[in-house]
């Protein structure tokens, strides 16, 4: 139990020249170090913090400090912040740190909200926005903000509204005009999730991506359109369904199925399998007229 006459909020970094490290914090342990800062006896123009109650340690650093607010169970870091945990990291100018005690009344941090220019990172992938929140217990981030984007060593995937990863589950989901270019390919749609798996050199890369509303794919030759969309990013091979229209210059092709082979440049417009008009494929064809070059 916190006694009543400690200190509600103590900066642990000033200005001046020297690093804080508080390494196996315990609740009675940090308010001992709180009091002597607040004295004066530290002071630097970066602070760091480092918390190992949980079995993944916490490193907290800033240029302008971090300040602990003991009613709210917080840090708050401030000037180029960013929390480390094995190897992801969250940075932003200012960082926001939540704890709670564990049974062995340790301190240890599950959740970080990040603000201004934030960038996400692992070995395999960076994410960039404006605010973004770290749950550490699921292991899932979620940023917002504007230009957001997920760049991975293969892809990049952008979004207006939100970006999540979960980590566990080695998955992104892009919401809201969601974008997946890779090279010339482009898949466009309201939401797109990505799946992750270790590639040959065992980093991380996309193998599947489900596309829901409004899917756009768009190959050098043609557009294809749909509802959803399936695309297998190892085989290359994009599959649209729900009212699929794929068009290559002015000819038009309706369906109910298409596969787009971004290999082969092929696209292949199948019916639903039924004899009603509404499973039929149809096509436009537009002739060259004599006076268009061949």
């Amino acid at each position: 139990m916190m006694p009543q006459s400690s200190p509600q909020k103590q900066p642990l970094g000033q200005p001046g020249g020297m690093s804080v490290w508080v390494s196996q914090i315990t609740l009675a342990g940090f308010v001992a170090m709180a009091v002597l800062l607040a004295c004066g006896s530290f002071s630097g123009a970066s602070a760091q913090l480092k918390i190992t109650g949980d079995s993944q340690p916490v490193t907290v650093e800033a240029d302008d400090g971090i300040e602990w607010i003991s009613e709210k169970k917080m840090y708050i870091a401030r000037g180029n912040a960013k929390a480390t945990r094995g190897t992801t990291s969250v940075a932003g100018q200012t960082l926001t740190a939540l704890y709670r005690q564990t049974k062995s009344e340790e301190t240890e941090i599950f959740r970080l909200e990040a603000q201004g220019q934030v960038v996400i990172e692992t070995p395999d992938r960076r994410v960039f926005g404006d605010r973004a929140v770290y749950d550490l217990d699921q292991a899932v981030a979620v940023v917002l903000g504007e230009d957001l984007r997920m760049i991975t060593s293969n892809e990049t995937i952008t979004a207006s509204e939100s970006l999540e990863y979960w980590e566990k589950h080695q998955i992104a989901v892009a919401r809201g005009d969601a974008v997946a270019t890779q090279g010339a390919r482009m898949i466009r749609a309201d939401t797109l999730t990505a799946f992750f798996a270790p590639g040959r050199d065992k980093k991380l890369e996309a193998v599947r991506m489900n596309a829901i509303g409004n899917v756009v794919v768009t190959t050098p030759q043609e557009v294809a359109r749909g509802n959803e969309g399936v695309y297998n990013v190892r085989t290359g091979i994009a599959t649209l369904s729900g009212n699929v229209k794929i068009t290559r210059g002015e000819t038009q092709l309706n369906g109910a199925t298409a596969e787009i082979n971004f290999n082969t440049g092929i696209s292949r417009l199948l019916s639903a399998g039924k004899s009603t008009s509404t499973g039929r494929v149809r096509g436009l064809f537009v002739p060259k007229s004599k006076n268009q070059k061949k």
